[in-house]
């Protein structure tokens, strides 16, 4: 096979990540990554390193628009120097509940996608612009849509089901999960060992859980926004409806539009909630617990309250498993934060989870369980680029 370059776009609600792989010859070579971000700022930066790690690029331009942002990606990959990409693979969050498998992008794709904006929209509408212009400056090169949603298709109907009336279940109003790439590269990652019985804990400024048997999810976290389930960074994750009619109550006093109610509530829901709503400090993980060791009351409770929740959401799919063979955590807290991940762990012993202090004093890929721990506890990271690139060479071939 010659030589396949594959750029993969990832983009975000302030940043655009993206990196080339070498996929020809059965091949998966990073041949560099690169971002920009900063997006709607004087402050932005750009960078490009290589396999190695040497800086390739590394300015600190004003980024005032995602215009000028993905500008600053295009003319870099077309500027001669670096490989030309043959294929573009776009990480989507959601396609709703008509666009369910990945594929080539059309126009017509990006436009359906797009119709469906409210159920990611913190990601969907940059994503869309990226599409579109991706195939405006990269004319006659495909490009495809590699959805997050795509890897919970295998949810069963009582676990998509939402307790409404039918006429908003036809509306698409159902559980459709995220974080499905990053999953998938979990069980990419174990194979050909996958476990029967496996929790994957995707847990970052964005945090879900799945329960998975024999390599397909059979229940997910996140619902039909990426703001169900656990709290997240400022995401509130599942909460009583009531709360909600609550507070848009009180917004619809002072906000008689009920467009702009809607919008205020979905900022509250989504940007103002989770982790910086409880510690009213930081949505960074980091941060709180420099809080936590200065004594910051409001930041141990935020903590306490996303390591309670997670280990609920894991007893619950021990539960609808019937058992559990491993235990896996990934993602930016999963992979990097010790104190986390051990305070998940410590009232889970009678579920056969029993975390090694010593093991689990590491960042990165490591079994963390102890020696006489009846279920495996891991740590590996994402490799959510290269589920992509995978995804891009099988959809080139068809």
């Amino acid at each position: 096979m010659p030589s396949l370059p594959i750029l993969v776009l990832n983009s975000g609600s302030s940043s655009i990540k993206f990196s080339l792989y070498e996929a020809g010859n059965g091949e998966r070579v990073r041949l560099l990554e690169g971002a920009v971000d900063g997006i709607g700022t004087d402050l932005g930066k750009f960078w490009i390193k290589d396999a190695a790690d040497k800086k390739l690029v590394d300015q600190t331009p004003a980024v005032p628009s995602r215009a000028v942002a993905f500008k600053l990606v295009a003319d870099a990959l077309k500027s001669g120097e670096l490989p030309a990409p043959v294929a573009i693979g776009h990480r989507v969050v959601c396609g709703g509940p008509t666009v369910r498998e990945n594929q080539r992008i059309t126009p017509a794709l990006i436009d359906e996608i797009e119709s469906y904006s409210a159920l990611a929209p913190l990601h969907t509408p940059i994503a869309v612009y990226i599409m579109r212009e991706a195939l405006r400056l990269f004319p006659g090169i495909p490009n495809f849509a590699v959805l997050d949603t795509y890897f919970h298709r295998t949810l069963p109907e009582v676990a998509t089901r939402m307790p409404i009336p039918a006429e908003y279940a036809a509306m698409g109003v159902r559980r459709y999960g995220y974080h499905g790439i990053s999953y998938e590269s979990i069980i990419y990652q174990l194979q050909p060992n996958v476990p029967e019985k496996l929790i994957v804990a995707h847990l970052g400024n964005g945090a879900s859980i799945s329960a998975i048997r024999n390599g397909q999810c059979l229940d997910t976290s996140m619902g039909l926004t990426p703001s169900g389930g656990i709290i997240s960074g400022t995401r509130t994750g599942d909460i009583d409806p009531g709360v909600l009619i609550f507070i848009l109550k009180k917004i619809a006093e002072g906000t008689p539009n009920a467009a702009e109610a809607a919008e205020k509530l979905e900022t509250v829901v989504s940007k103002k909630s989770g982790l910086l709503g409880v510690s009213e400090l930081s949505n960074d993980m980091r941060d709180l617990r420099e809080a936590i060791e200065a004594g910051n009351e409001k930041a141990r409770l935020a903590v306490d309250k996303f390591c309670w929740t997670i280990a609920r959401w894991i007893g619950s799919y021990v539960a609808e498993l019937n058992g559990l063979d491993m235990l896996v955590f990934t993602g930016g807290i999963g992979e990097n934060d010790i104190r986390s991940r051990a305070e998940i762990c410590a009232g889970l012993g009678a579920l056969g989870i029993v975390v090694d202090a010593k093991r689990n004093n590491v960042r990165g890929t490591a079994v963390i369980s102890a020696a006489n721990s009846p279920v495996t506890v891991r740590v590996i990271p994402p490799l959510e680029d290269l589920m992509i690139v995978n995804h891009v060479v099988r959809l080139l071939g068809e």
